[in-house]
């Protein structure tokens, strides 16, 4: 399976007025957490809420700002979360994955709805 790259709307809930972005995405099951480039905080508006300590690649330690809030839409489902401000790509690793149900299909190399829930995304809660 190689890198899988799909395209997502970001918006701002707060700023409702505001247009959503339309990015691409690499879309990375290991990570936990969105995070976007600079650029994207500043043109959605997104406030920094705190610093988190991130470990990246290299096995080194940063401080980078956790900004939103940040609706992400993709194929009519959408979740709420904060995101990480690092990087000069949108990042979704597996919390957003999850919140909308979402599966990888590695014969595609593709995002898509879990063919298990097509109509509405699914949570067990146990």
């Amino acid at each position: 399976m190689g890198i899988i790259n799909t395209d997502l709307q970001l918006s701002n809930p707060a700023q409702p007025n505001l247009n959503s972005i339309k990015v691409t995405a690499i879309v990375d099951t290991g990570a936990i957490t969105l995070c976007i480039p600079e650029h994207i905080a500043i043109q959605l508006k997104l406030e920094e809420t705190e610093q988190r300590e991130v470990t990246t690649a290299d096995s080194k330690s940063h401080l980078v700002p956790y900004a939103g809030p940040i609706k992400i839409n993709y194929l009519g489902r959408t979740c709420y979360t904060g995101a990480l401000v690092l990087g000069d790509t949108v990042l979704m690793g597996a919390i957003p994955l999850e919140d909308m149900d979402l599966v990888i299909s590695p014969r595609d190399n593709t995002v898509t709805v879990n063919p298990n829930s097509p109509n509405i995304p699914a949570v067990i809660v146990k």
